[in-house]
């Protein structure tokens, strides 16, 4: 309980002053007060409720920069309009900004004229800001999204947990954790990352008494004409969310049809359009998007009416956190699922599409062993135990054939198991643009940075307009050190005397050839992704029963995040990721349903109108191609990746070719352009290796 004293008195003062605000909604000043009184917390606080607040008022009251680590350009730009509208200098250093606005941000913080500044976590890899954020004093670190640093969430992000380490190098020794959705397991995991104690971890529930949830069984073939419906019914704005991107084009233009005022979203328009799109909703000139998840983070519109899932979220968490943007306003809103199991292939190919191939593992391996053992046995140390390996992530993913989100998973896992560990990173290539002549620049300078200029320069071989610096000749001089020279340059961009490019991102490890030795170093690396993938496919199980479920939802949805509002006794406690659901294991493999002694209802739910869903494929059996089809596409993708990989193809490249993923080498090979691709898209991963073991006996 917060007492009457004078920081409270304070920080309402600012509160009213700032934010216009009058009083704290339920867990802002605990976790604001704990934070000025230097502890460390993690705030888990339903969507809309006011999370970002406890970090922004915070941030007034420290003597230095907030630094915010958020996984989203739109919710960053988002926050910062806000903070704008609210006289709070705040900034961010990503990938939009051009010329010389970096340099800008970068001023404004070392001069303390700036207080909040928004990063993404891919940020700390970036050589020229790892060199200014260590230069100047940093107050806090606040984790947005912080759930992304869990492997045992919904949306692991293996970049995240570097965040400590990053904390430490910084020492920064104040972090807020913030997130909406996190399971007690997830809770827990977050919190020993950052040495939260227990008693400062600010819950303040899920339920939201506000939102009626509905679970409509249809079938494929109904799906459009019922959505049209639920849309005709409802006033206000509303979200639809569909699987693909192409869906949401379809969809969007069938409600058109109708008269509907709709428009589709997705990852695959340009920023410009994706932005105009989002104005617009927000301004109330489109009344329903057709989106895929691209959409809905740091979408702070509150007077969303309705979200509706046209196809199965991916999980349990993305549910909640979708339908969490409907009613902020606490106005009642709806949320309803036109479910069957038809797109449960769609949602299972996500999972089975990122899990690294056993021979993708073994090339990755054996890669860095070719490319570190010269350098190990060349070493002037008597120690021939470590090597040096560089990587760029996107040439390492084509050479692997890995898509980069695991195989930045995989790094982090070989980071923890001691075989690499991370030096530094820099740019492969620095481009210069004099702004004034040569000569000029250089004689603005003292004799001793005139030679240092001198020298930068003559490494630099100009064309027409731009130069391209050769870092290797430059470093030929032992006297010259790297950091030094990327100073200089970045000193000349903030004079305006130059404009710096820098591309190639480029990460150094070093490598423990000891522990790259392990014989069975990449069985346990494949055995760690396989569980993973069991994992991911039992959370969608668990969604699908959870829409199946005959007791009431909202318990459920609330006990699945250790909301203990609906307390009661239960009859049998079967735990699953640490919550209890109405007594029950949400498991594919769990049919019967073990009921509270007392089941309490929410009275806003299909299942408490008595409406209790019952999930089916809209055709009995879908139709397999043809053997003859199959082998023909079999001998369509070996003829045209002939050539082109070091080993026979296998299985799963097969599988992942008949279910229509992609995967990096499909992609630079045109493998799409083949007749048999996404041949059994509409079919289960799992049956489709079982089809093709069987056609290979």
């Amino acid at each position: 309980m917060i007492m009457n004293n004078p920081q409270s008195n304070s920080l309402k003062t600012s509160l009213l002053e700032t934010f216009g605000f009058d009083g704290f909604r339920p867990g802002q000043e605990q976790t604001i007060t704990q934070l000025l009184n230097g502890q460390s917390s993690l705030s888990i606080f339903p969507t809309g409720s006011g999370k970002s607040l406890c970090y922004q008022l915070t941030a007034l009251h420290l003597p230095h920069l907030t630094l915010v680590v958020s996984p989203l350009l739109a919710l960053m730009k988002d926050q910062l309009s806000f903070l704008a509208s609210k006289g709070i200098k705040a900034a961010s250093i990503d990938s939009t900004l051009k010329g010389n606005e970096a340099q800008t941000v970068m001023a404004g913080v070392r001069d303390g004229d700036i207080k909040v500044l928004m990063v993404s976590v891919e940020r700390f890899k970036n050589e020229r800001f790892r060199q200014f954020i260590e230069s100047v004093p940093v107050s806090m670190l606040v984790v947005d999204e912080a759930h992304c640093i869990s492997e045992w969430g919904h949306n692991f992000r293996p970049d995240y947990l570097k965040l400590p380490s990053y904390c430490q190098a910084l020492k920064i020794s104040l972090v807020l954790l913030l997130t909406a959705t996190a399971t007690r397991k997830v809770k827990q995991d977050m919190a020993a990352k950052f040495a939260i104690r227990d008693e400062h971890i600010v819950q303040t529930g899920f339920y939201r008494s506000n939102l009626d949830l509905s679970v409509l069984p249809v079938t494929q073939t109904h799906k459009n004409k019922q959505l049209e419906q639920i849309i005709s019914a409802q006033q206000g704005a509303g979200i639809v969310y569909v699987t693909l991107q192409h869906s949401a084009e379809t969809v969007a233009q069938y409600l058109k049809q109708q008269g509907i005022n709709a428009c589709a979203y997705h990852a695959g328009f340009d920023s410009d359009t994706r932005s105009q799109i989002q104005q617009d909703f927000m301004a109330g000139k489109i009344q329903v998007i057709v989106a895929t998840i691209a959409f809905g983070m740091g979408i702070d519109k509150s007077d969303i009416r309705f979200v509706i899932h046209y196809d199965l979220p991916k999980s349990i968490e993305n549910y909640s956190q979708e339908i969490g943007r409907a009613g902020r306003d606490g106005q009642p809103s709806q949320c309803f699922t036109l479910a069957n199991l038809d797109g449960l292939n769609t949602v299972e190919n996500f999972v089975y599409g990122d899990t690294p191939e056993f021979t993708g593992i073994e090339m990755l391996l054996n890669a860095i062993k070719s490319e570190v053992i010269t350098s190990a046995y060349s070493s002037t140390s008597d120690s021939r135990s470590e090597g040096k390996w560089e990587l760029q992530i996107l040439q390492l993913s084509n050479a692997v054939n890995i898509k980069q989100l695991p195989l930045k998973t995989l790094l982090v896992q070989l980071e923890l198991a001691g075989v690499i560990e991370p030096l530094y990173a820099y740019f492969a290539d620095f481009k210069i643009k004099l702004l004034k002549p040569k000569a000029e620049i250089i004689n603005s300078f003292n004799d001793q940075r005139k030679d240092f200029l001198q020298r930068i320069f003559n490494a630099t071989d100009f064309k027409k307009v731009w130069g391209s610096l050769n870092f290797d000749t430059l470093l030929q001089d032992k006297s010259i050190e790297r950091n030094r020279v990327i100073a200089a340059l970045e000193y000349l961009q903030e004079q305006q005397l130059i404009v710096l490019e820098t591309k190639g991102m480029t990460e150094v490890f070093k490598i423990n050839l000891n522990e790259l030795a392990d014989p069975g170093l990449c069985q346990t690396l494949s055995h760690y992704f396989k569980d993973n993938e069991e994992k991911e496919i039992k959370r969608i199980a668990t969604l699908v029963r959870f829409f199946q479920l005959d007791t009431c939802l909202t318990v459920n949805l609330a006990r699945y995040f250790d909301d203990k509002i609906f307390d009661a006794p239960v009859v049998d406690d079967i735990a699953i990721d640490g919550a209890v659901i109405n007594g029950t294991s949400l498991n594919a493999n769990d049919t019967g349903t073990r009921n509270l002694a007392v089941a309490p209802q929410c009275g806003h739910c299909s299942v408490c109108r008595g409406q209790v869903a019952v999930l089916e494929h809209s055709q009995a059996q879908i139709p397999w191609p043809s053997d003859d089809a199959l082998k023909q596409g079999m001998t369509e993708l070996a003829e045209r990746l002939s050539g082109k990989i070091n080993q026979p193809l296998s299985i799963e490249s097969f599988c992942r070719f008949f279910a229509g993923m992609s995967v990096p080498l499909f992609g630079r090979n045109k493998v799409r352009q083949l007749s048999g691709f996404g041949l059994c898209e509409q079919q289960r991963y799992q049956a489709i290796r079982e089809k093709l073991a069987s056609l290979s006996k």
